[in-house]
């Protein structure tokens, strides 16, 4: 910690190192290192990384991003819906196999890992990471079942953003192809440009004074108990795989319906 605070290591290698500590790896899908949304700006022409406003707020979760989006996750909380069967915010995660597959699937094998995730076949069109700007939009304001945060490729990785495979990936309800990820105006339509900057974004004064904030929901004392109440940051138990002592699980079929949840769904990182 005291190394980055005094800019020995950066920000990217520092989370790398948090996500190594916390079990999460590049071979396992379910347990992919998991990155911060950064930025708030998917608008703007050029991107102004001195204006506190052109990024996200590292101390909430996804999805306590805007007001009203915190408010009906926290009354989801105090109501425990019918059909929950615990009380939680959130009975989605932010980071899962079919987020990873969903992320990389214009490359392989995470084409293929995303097709048999899907049952052989990519998903609607609609649904499909295709747009930067939407995807922020869904999982900080408009989709109360997204709360995905992002992987380590979106700082390193212009490839991933390009269709250089020429899959066909569908077309959208409203005539669009899918083809490249749609860039924010501030790229200028140049994955390369998205990637510099993005990581420039990561690296930036205002990120590196915050993203203990992020940290601490992710990694340490906002992941769970009061303090995750507090700070909206509550997830489906199953989704708390070291809480989860499966050994005293007696019924095979509860139990298969667990390892199911956690696989399809994602886990929690372990506390460091």
């Amino acid at each position: 910690f005291l190394s980055r605070q005094k800019r020995e290591i950066s920000n990217f290698d520092y989370l790398m190192y948090l996500n190594t500590l916390a079990g999460r790896s590049y071979n396992d899908y379910m347990q992919y290192p998991v990155f911060p949304w950064v930025l708030a700006d998917y608008y703007s022409e050029t991107l102004n990384l001195t204006n506190p406003h052109t990024f996200r707020d590292l101390s909430k979760p996804m999805g306590a991003q805007t007001v009203e989006r915190k408010r009906k996750f926290i009354q989801r909380y105090n109501e425990v819906e019918k059909n929950l069967s615990a009380q939680c915010h959130y009975c989605t995660h932010y980071s899962s196999a079919i987020i990873v597959a969903s992320y990389l699937v214009r490359m392989e094998p995470f084409t293929q890992t995303f097709c048999s995730l899907q049952g052989g076949s990519f998903d609607v069109a609609d649904r499909m990471f295709h747009s930067v700007k939407s995807t922020w939009e869904s999982a900080s304001r408009d989709n109360m079942s997204d709360v995905r945060e992002l992987i380590p490729e979106f700082f390193y990785l212009p490839e991933f953003l390009t269709n250089a495979n020429k899959f066909e990936l569908g077309c959208m309800q409203d005539g669009t192809v899918l083809g490249d990820v749609q860039l924010p105006p501030w790229a200028d339509g140049d994955p390369h440009k998205f990637i510099l900057l993005h990581r420039q974004a990561l690296e930036s004064d205002y990120v590196s004074a915050h993203l203990h904030c992020w940290i601490d929901l992710i990694f340490g004392h906002k992941q769970q108990g009061s303090a995750a109440v507090e700070a909206v940051n509550t997830y489906h138990p199953y989704f708390y795989g070291d809480k989860m002592d499966l050994n005293n699980v007696k019924d095979p079929l509860i139990k298969s319906t667990i390892l199911g949840f956690i696989s399809n769904f994602g886990q929690i990182p372990k506390q460091v």
